[in-house]
């Protein structure tokens, strides 16, 4: 008992109590303890039962012509009266391409167009390249070379657009085609080589009126819209 002192019993004394007591807070593993949590089995146990419920769920025919049919018609329906031909041809559209709202197309176009008749203004063959179909673009390109190989400018302001319509639409295989009329404002004056007018008014706004039409394939990834013809509405 020399190497025992006072101090070392305490602490001897005092270890086998708090042990007693832990076990009885505790207590003893029986077996039927609850086993740690693994969010892998949970998923896996939570996977089972959603499909053990699902196997106890009848479902019920859905009604046709539901409202998401009309949800997916609706903008549409809005933009054009049901029925018409505009109407059918634009769900055609619809049918190939969910994201395709007639709205938002128009002010899409309307931007496209004002961008695309300030490039051909100014001569921006890369602007026009990324907006116009192959054909249209050629014939944009040797306008533009013919102006410049005369020395000549186009001075133009884009006032705005006072209207843009849809005037028809089709599909074509898979490619969708958009006609619109779009009346818009322009100030425009050409100039020769000596700063002289030589056709418009620098000074005057003058009402331009056109037929362009715009496709895109709808089963591309590519969701741009692209100018494939030209017309002037007289």
């Amino acid at each position: 008992m020399e190497f025992f002192d006072f101090g070392t019993i305490f602490f001897l004394v005092a270890a086998i109590v708090i042990f007693f007591q832990l076990r009885n807070v505790l207590g003893r593993r029986t077996g039927n303890e609850r086993q740690p949590f693994d969010p892998y089995t949970s998923a896996r146990t939570s996977e089972k039962s959603d499909s053990t419920a699902a196997e106890n769920v009848v479902s019920l025919p859905r009604r046709k012509g539901g409202s998401e049919a009309d949800d997916a018609y609706a903008a549409i329906d809005a933009f054009a009266k049901p029925g018409t031909d505009l109407n059918k041809s634009l769900r055609a559209i619809r049918d190939a391409d969910p994201s395709f709202e007639p709205k938002t197309f128009v002010d899409g176009a309307k931007m496209a167009y004002e961008m695309i008749v300030m490039a051909y203004a100014d001569g921006d063959r890369r602007t026009l390249k990324n907006l116009l179909s192959r054909e249209v673009f050629d014939g944009f390109v040797a306008a533009i070379a013919d102006r410049e190989s005369r020395s000549e400018k186009i001075q133009s302001s884009f006032v705005g657009i006072d209207k843009a319509d849809i005037v028809n639409t089709e599909m074509k295989g898979s490619e969708a085609h958009v006609t619109l009329r779009i009346v818009s404002e322009l100030i425009s004056a050409t100039r020769n080589s000596a700063g002289e007018v030589i056709d418009g008014d620098p000074e005057t706004v003058a009402e331009v009126k056109d037929v362009w039409t715009f496709a895109r394939d709808t089963r591309s990834r590519d969701p741009n819209w692209k100018l494939v013809a030209t017309e002037a509405d007289d």
